[in-house]
């Protein structure tokens, strides 16, 4: 039932910008955490950032001071502002949250499709 559709995604220059966003849909009760991952050619899914309802962020080490985790709880809509992209920054973004769908239980984890960022260098 629960839908996560990543969008914003593309080919950037090193050095460039790009913003992506994740929209929900469904019947969701509840978005808990919500965050960012990547997967580059012949690596592992890897964590990117991760924001709370509260709003508490967490951010690898490679993209902290240059990527900002964003969301709007009244839309359960997540956002990746993604500044001075790197050629390492190349991967298949992926969007993820933790939604509860009932009253009996607990959250799950959900997974977009991934959206496409190649950054040249």
């Amino acid at each position: 039932q629960v839908q996560l559709v990543e969008s914003g995604g593309g080919l950037v220059q090193a050095g460039g910008s790009l913003r992506l966003s994740c929209a929900t849909s469904g019947s969701i009760l509840r978005v808990d955490a919500m965050g960012w991952y990547r997967q580059a050619p012949g690596k592992q899914r890897e964590l990117v950032a991760r924001i709370t309802t509260g709003g508490a962020t967490n951010y690898a080490d490679s993209v902290k001071g240059r990527f900002t985790i964003s969301r709007d709880n009244a839309k359960n809509t997540v956002f990746l502002q993604m500044n001075s992209l790197k050629f390492e920054d190349t991967a298949v973004y992926y969007c993820q949250a933790d939604a509860k769908v009932d009253w009996w239980g607990g959250s799950r984890a959900y997974w977009g499709q991934g959206t496409q960022v190649t950054v040249s260098s």
